[in-house]
């Protein structure tokens, strides 16, 4: 899955990361940033996750700015963005 960021306190390691599908809210998991590149991460910041069997975000990678399917995107009447 990929997302965002909405919180995280370095302190504490709890988080909480936000689908880009289906803009849904989850928790991070406390090993989320184990073996990852981060050592923590920002509100904002694009990452890709995978969910555990509690439901919770884990093994963060480098998120990328492509839309993966963001609901209502692009806005109704824009024109599709050009790579060129």
């Amino acid at each position: 899955m990929q997302g965002v960021v909405k919180a995280y306190d370095p302190g504490t390691k709890l988080g909480t990361v936000v689908s880009d599908t289906d803009l849904g809210e989850y928790d991070l998991a406390l090993d989320a940033l184990g073996g990852s590149v981060f050592r923590m991460v920002r509100q904002g910041q694009r990452v890709v996750f995978d969910l555990d069997a509690d439901g919770r975000a884990t093994a963060l990678r480098l998120g990328s700015e492509v839309d993966m399917g963001t609901p209502g995107y692009p806005p109704a009447g824009a024109a599709p963005s050009s790579a060129g």
